[in-house]
């Protein structure tokens, strides 16, 4: 009996000292964990659908609040009871949709109808300039350096945009879908929003409550660093797109640019995407400038060159700050990644969403290596590396 408990014992001091065996037991448990919810993944189906529906209106919802939470603060510091301000608030948001649905939208859906009905066009003359150059004498210098075939090189370029458009229409059927949602979410929206702006401070006190006591002052730091993170992304995000397209369309104005509302608000939605939105900003009005002159071409590079020169050196410093503190690199990556797992809604939510995580895993980090054995320095005198 003793042998048996001695031999427990060595086992035991085998394996918390060992720290490589503990890892492989810790990665053990999480795989086998892992395993069994995979197995039984059905369980989860009614709580993944519930996701999916409130997903959309609490992320606008949740947009709103941040944007306008400060207000009712400040009017709230000033002795304006909180809901007296919210309904204030949302009776200028009424107003403010209402002239914007009067004064703007029937000529933004103008500029937009003609624009959609012009793409074929614009296709065709895309196609002529591309066939002139390549019967141009420098065309056939670079074919004779590169080896290229003319034919095989107008045969792909027809067959990509053959698939392209078939795959636009093939996700009409998505699109009607998405845009029932949309509608949904846009109704509930000022409900969710007004509770979120009446009682959303209490909110995180709400949720740490049915944690143990000793687990809620680490919660309630990193529900305040989370909330900071979303906070001065959203805002800063929201103001530098605002400041982007009011440029662009203030300089497209200037060159007279067809569309110039249009290329305008598409640049200002896509400039919510770090790095890669000016890349598709770009391409609707380059191809526009692109058939209407070679001139207009050159201005419309040179307008959007200043903007972007503005937005990276003034605007973007001054609001957007460091607050994220993500290399660049790490976000083009998060961003491709997000796009490929979920699509349109995972390219826009994949920066916030990887500074919450990261955020997340760096105190669940400091609490392992504050727990575990596994971090902890060696003894003084040894001689083993840390």
């Amino acid at each position: 009996m003793d042998n048996a408990r001695t031999g427990t014992e060595r086992f035991k001091k085998f394996i918390l000292n060992n720290k490589f065996v503990l890892f492989l037991l810790v990665l053990l448990l999480v795989g086998l964990n892992i395993m069994v919810l995979t197995k039984i993944s059905y369980i989860f189906t009614p709580f993944t659908v519930l996701l999916k529906t409130l997903l959309l209106p609490v992320i606008l919802a949740g947009i709103a609040y941040y944007l306008l939470n400060p207000v009712v603060d400040f009017l709230e510091r000033k002795r304006v009871k909180r809901v007296y301000s919210i309904i204030v608030l949302f009776l200028v948001g009424a107003g403010l949709i209402t002239i914007l649905l009067v004064a703007v939208i029937p000529f933004l859906n103008e500029q937009a109808v003609s624009l959609i009905n012009n793409f074929p066009k614009y296709g065709e003359q895309l196609r002529h300039i591309f066939e002139d150059f390549m019967g141009s004498a420098g065309f056939v210098q670079i074919q004779d350096w590169f080896n290229l075939n003319p034919a095989e090189l107008s045969g792909d370029l027809t067959d990509k945009v053959t698939k392209l458009l078939n795959g636009t229409l093939s996700s009409l059927g998505s699109i009607v879908g998405a845009l029932k949602e949309v509608i949904l979410a846009i109704l509930t929206l000022p409900f969710i929003l007004f509770y979120l702006l009446k009682d959303g401070k209490h909110l995180p006190q709400a949720i740490v409550r049915f944690l143990p006591g000793k687990l809620q002052p680490q919660t309630k730091t990193i529900m305040a660093e989370m909330n900071n993170q979303i906070s001065s992304y959203i805002r800063g995000q929201i103001i530098v797109s605002f400041c982007i397209g009011a440029l662009l369309y203030i300089g497209y104005l200037i060159i007279g640019l067809e569309y110039s509302l249009v290329l305008a608000l598409v640049a200002a939605c896509t400039s919510v995407i770090p790095y890669l939105g000016p890349a598709i900003a770009i391409t609707p009005a380059l191809i526009v400038a692109m058939v209407t002159s070679p001139v207009m071409l050159l201005k419309m590079i040179v307008i959007w060159t200043i903007v972007q020169l503005i937005e990276g050196k003034f605007i973007s410093p001054q609001i957007m700050g460091k607050s994220l503190q993500i290399h660049p690199i790490t976000i083009i990556f998060v961003i491709l990644t997000a796009g490929n797992l979920f699509g349109i809604v995972g390219i826009v939510l994949a920066v916030p969403g990887y500074a919450v995580l990261k955020v997340i895993v760096i105190h669940l980090f400091d609490w392992l290596r504050n727990r575990s054995s596994l971090y902890q320095h060696e003894e003084k005198g040894s001689n083993k590396p840390l």
